[in-house]
């Protein structure tokens, strides 16, 4: 099994984030740690659930994404 980089090193615990990706894109959620393969992550969405997706859906929410501004 090789150890690849992560996709995106930027994200930490407790983050805002939203799957700007993927299936169930404008998911809104927290960061919370990534999976044994760095390119995956855990997330707890805003319903509790905690759910993995691939960090490269993640794109942090902020004032400047409009579906976190809600």
């Amino acid at each position: 099994m090789t150890n690849t980089p992560p996709a995106d090193p930027a994200f930490h615990e407790g983050d805002e984030v939203v799957l700007a990706h993927g299936t169930y894109p404008g998911t809104l959620g927290v960061f919370l740690r990534r999976k044994d393969d760095v390119n995956w992550a855990d997330i707890r969405e805003r319903n509790g659930v905690v759910r993995s997706h691939p960090v490269i859906w993640l794109a942090h929410c902020g004032s400047a994404t409009p579906v976190c501004a809600n």
